[in-house]
């Protein structure tokens, strides 16, 4: 395996010698972690190897597919239409789709979308394998669907739904694909290396995505998994409709497609970036992306207790998580913290009290609901130091 490569602060030694640590571990593939404090990179760091036959190593610029990991880029998106006047929170989305008020769904509103409270976390009609890559197709399914619980009343996660229920909006109220939208509006003048439909000259860069053995994650992670063996439950419908979601990870179909809830392709460097913007209200360096009362109701929770998809206690902001009240759900710093986790192991978050930017990212797959241990050690690895210096 190669030695760690980049840039860190000294002050942050201990964290670069953990980092390395976990590439000691025999399943380890390839890894990236980017930290900043205030307007200063402090990690900015890579390792190992980024294709399945260990050939291959990961480079400065090395793309992998972060998942989730997309759903707050999306969601800011969305907040930059209401900083615009084009959409309220409190509108209903059937104002500007109006295909969207069928089957019991013309009340819901943007807010309820962006918090999981619309009851549309999966598609229970079984869906074509292709139709994963056919946004009609994919916006029809979720026009047609029921929601699963009262619109308001209770909050399930969307792992996949979210795509549509916040990129057809969008692309209504911009008039561009959710992914043209954000490489224009948020990637570009943040330069990020970041893309949610990868062309054709940068899928060289992306790293093979490959799943850690023998492992079994948290109790939540059993209950989850558990709960997916019945194929006409909310787990399985949510993570299995279609079921290309479950075999498409490394295929180009899936890294050109533009899905806004789970295929963002990327690196630590850039959600790191998001991040850093965002811990300081949206604004910094003459950048912009949101005005700060926005970011402050992102960040506000809107959703809170059993989650109805993941099984587990969780918060939700405006397409953020939370801190949990539990360890497995932490970001690993301070109580105000916000931020997502990606499937198997990638992590953004802000940590606005310490002005922290953090992005963490991975090519092999641990089987954690949300904060995978890796990513979790790293940044309390940061906190220490970071309190070791105040």
């Amino acid at each position: 395996m190669t030695q760690v490569q980049g840039y860190f602060d000294p002050r942050f030694e201990s964290v670069r010698e953990l980092f390395a640590q976990q590439q000691a571990d025999p399943q380890a593939r390839g890894s990236a972690l980017c930290v900043t404090v205030g307007g200063d990179t402090v990690l900015d760091l890579w390792q190992g190897v980024m294709d399945k036959d260990n050939s291959r190593v990961w480079e400065q610029d090395t793309l992998i597919n972060v998942f989730s990991c997309t759903k707050p880029l999306g969601a800011v998106a969305l907040l930059q239409q209401v900083e615009a006047g084009r959409i309220g929170l409190d509108d209903r989305v059937a104002d500007i789709w109006p295909e969207f008020a069928q089957a019991g769904k013309a009340q819901i509103t943007l807010r309820q979308l962006l918090s999981h409270r619309a009851g549309l976390s999966a598609i229970s009609a079984p869906l074509e394998p292709e139709a994963l890559f056919d946004w009609q197709a994919m916006t029809d399914a979720v026009v047609a669907q029921e929601p699963w619980w009262t619109p308001g009343e209770m909050h399930g996660y969307a792992p996949l739904t979210y795509a549509w229920l916040i990129g057809e909006p969008l692309r209504r109220l911009t008039a561009q694909m959710p992914g043209d939208y954000l490489r224009e509006h948020i990637c570009a003048p943040l330069g990020m290396d970041f893309h949610v439909g990868v062309a054709d000259q940068d899928l060289s860069r992306i790293a093979h995505v490959s799943r850690l053995r023998n492992q079994h994650g948290d109790q939540y992670a059993r209950d989850l998994f558990a709960a997916m063996g019945d194929p006409q439950g909310l787990a399985w419908k949510a993570f299995g409709n279609p079921t290309s979601l479950q075999t498409s990870t490394n295929k180009p179909a899936w890294q050109q497609a533009q899905i806004l809830s789970a295929n963002g392709t990327g690196n630590a460097r850039s959600l790191a970036r998001f991040w850093q913007v965002l811990a300081h209200g949206g604004s910094l360096d003459g950048v912009h992306v949101l005005d700060a009362e926005l970011v402050a109701l992102l960040r506000r929770e809107h959703s809170v207790g059993m989650d109805r998809t993941l099984r587990c206690p969780t918060r939700f902001g405006l397409g953020v998580m939370l801190e949990q009240e539990w360890q497995g759900g932490s970001f690993g710093m301070g109580a105000n913290a916000f931020g997502h986790p990606g499937a198997g192991g990638a992590l953004g978050f802000a940590d606005p009290d310490a002005q922290v930017g953090f992005g963490y990212v991975t090519n092999t797959m641990g089987p954690y609901v949300l904060t995978d241990p890796r990513a979790g050690e790293l940044s309390r690895a940061v906190y220490r130091c970071l309190r070791e210096q105040d």
